[in-house]
């Protein structure tokens, strides 16, 4: 019997933890598992080695107390993290490619952030092989003022 399997991209922000704890129920609800992973990269080639290492570990650390802050909510589920290096839509789709679903968190940037930018769940979205949730930026729902009319036009 194949496993439901989630791959859920994590950076270390809260919109990489809403989706993180969002693929964690999710698989609970569906008697899967999650792949939490973090891409990273260095772009300071002068600065060495030793500071990308060091770089690689601090993701690896993030991500380590995130898949342990997100077991606590349902330690039935099998978490495992996984921080790779490249480019974050890259790895994500890579990573999703045998994957059920993919997870990734909006960070709620407005027009102007994402033209200039770009946008990684917009880029995974079109590589993507598998459906792809974003989790969005929770927001407070003002009531409607006025009832919304029903009448066929």
């Amino acid at each position: 019997m194949k496993t439901y399997r989630i791959v859920v991209g994590f950076d270390g922000s809260d919109g990489g933890s809403r989706a993180l704890s969002w693929a964690v129920a999710e698989a609970a609800e569906r008697g899967g598992t999650v792949q939490a992973v973090t891409a990273w990269q260095w772009t300071e080639p002068e600065l060495g080695a030793d500071v990308r290492a060091e770089h690689g570990r601090m993701a690896r650390l993030s991500l380590e107390e995130a898949v342990n802050t997100a077991r606590q909510a349902h330690p039935e589920v099998t978490v495992a993290g996984e921080a790779v290096p490249g480019a974050s839509a890259e790895v994500l789709t890579t990573a999703a490619a045998d994957a059920d679903l993919l997870v990734l968190g909006s960070h709620g940037h407005g027009r102007l952030f994402h033209a200039v930018l770009g946008s990684v769940a917009e880029q995974c979205i079109r590589a993507a092989v598998c459906p792809v949730v974003v989790v969005p930026v929770p927001h407070e729902v003002k009531p409607r003022t006025a009832p919304i009319s029903t009448a066929m036009y």
